[in-house]
C-alpha cells in the first residue's frame, strides 16, 4: 500500500477539530508553511505506528510518537506533551521531570488525555494542544525538511510535514528527549 497525501487544509473531514482549527491559524499566519502540511486517510486498525509501517513500508524513523505527560508541583498540575521518534522513548522521568519542575512526571491516563486534548486515543499530535501546554519535541524530529508522520487528532489519518515545520505549532526543541 502506498501512503496518498493531500493539503491538510483540503480535507479537513480528516482533522481533529483541534488540529483544523490550528492548521487553519497557521495558514493566517504563515500561508507557506501551512502548504507543507499534508494529511493521509489510513484504516483507523492501523493507526498505531508498527501497524501503520508494516502495512505502509514506512521507514520507522520517520513516525513521530506524541504522548502525554502530567506532574504535580506545589498542588500545581504541569501538562506537557512530548513528541519523539518511533525508534525511541521519551525520557518521561529524567528529561521531561526536569523541564516541568516536578518530583515525577507519568504518562497522563487515556481517558484524561483525551477530554483534555480533544483527540482521539491513537492519534493525539502536537498540531492543536490546548493553549499553555508545553509542547517538546526531541531535537532530532525537528532537526531538517524530512518529512515526519504524526496523528491527526483521529485515528483514521495522519498528517506528513517536514519535521521543523513543527516548530511552526509552538512546538520546543530538546536535546535528548527521546533515547
Amino acid at each position: 500500500m502506498e501512503l496518498v497525501t493531500t493539503p491538510a487544509l483540503d480535507r479537513p473531514d480528516l482533522l481533529a477539530a483541534p488540529t483544523l482549527a490550528a492548521v487553519r491559524d497557521l495558514a493566517a499566519r504563515d500561508p507557506l508553511t501551512a502548504t507543507r502540511v499534508r494529511v493521509a486517510e489510513i484504516d483507523p486498525d492501523l493507526a498505531d505506528t508498527a501497524a501503520l509501517t508494516e502495512a505502509y513500508g514506512l521507514d520507522l524513523h520517520a513516525s513521530a510518537n506524541c504522548v502525554l505527560v502530567v506532574g504535580r508541583r506545589a498542588g500545581e498540575e504541569r501538562l506537557a506533551a512530548c513528541v519523539v521518534r518511533a525508534t525511541t522513548r521519551a525520557e518521561v522521568n529524567t528529561v521531561v521531570r526536569r523541564l516541568l519542575d516536578v518530583r515525577k512526571a507519568t504518562f497522563l491516563p487515556t481517558e484524561r488525555a483525551v477530554e483534555l486534548s480533544g483527540m482521539e486515543y491513537g492519534g493525539i499530535t502536537p498540531v492543536g494542544l490546548p493553549a499553555g501546554w508545553r509542547v517538546l519535541a526531541d531535537a532530532d524530529v525537528l532537526a531538517d525538511d524530512a518529512p515526519v508522520i504524526v496523528g491527526s487528532g483521529v485515528r483514521r489519518s495522519k498528517i506528513l510535514l517536514p519535521g521543523r515545520d513543527l516548530r511552526a505549532f509552538g512546538v520546543e526543541a530538546v536535546e535528548g528527549l527521546g533515547a
